[in-house]
């Protein structure tokens, strides 16, 4: 899944502080900052993960689909089924 200019940003900055950190180390602020944006890189990564398994459709080798009833009804919620 290709990342957004978001997660390319963050990830960025995560990976400078965490090469300060090893040459230097980090402030305190610098230390919020690198946890926050984990945190935020995370969450963005799980929201767009999720996304994509609910829009997964998976089918058997003799062309049956076999989606879990679970993925089917999110599906439905979302207007993306009308089974």
């Amino acid at each position: 899944m290709p990342e957004s200019q978001e997660q390319t940003d963050l990830l960025k900055r995560i990976n400078e502080l965490a090469h300060k950190n090893k040459a230097e180390g980090l402030t305190a602020a610098e230390k919020k900052e690198r946890q926050q944006l984990r945190e935020q890189y995370l969450k963005n990564f799980r929201e767009a993960f999720r996304s994509n398994i609910e829009l997964m459709q998976l089918y058997d080798k003799s062309g049956k689909e076999v989606t879990p009833e679970k993925i089917k009804q999110i599906q439905r919620k979302r207007g993306l089924r009308d089974d």
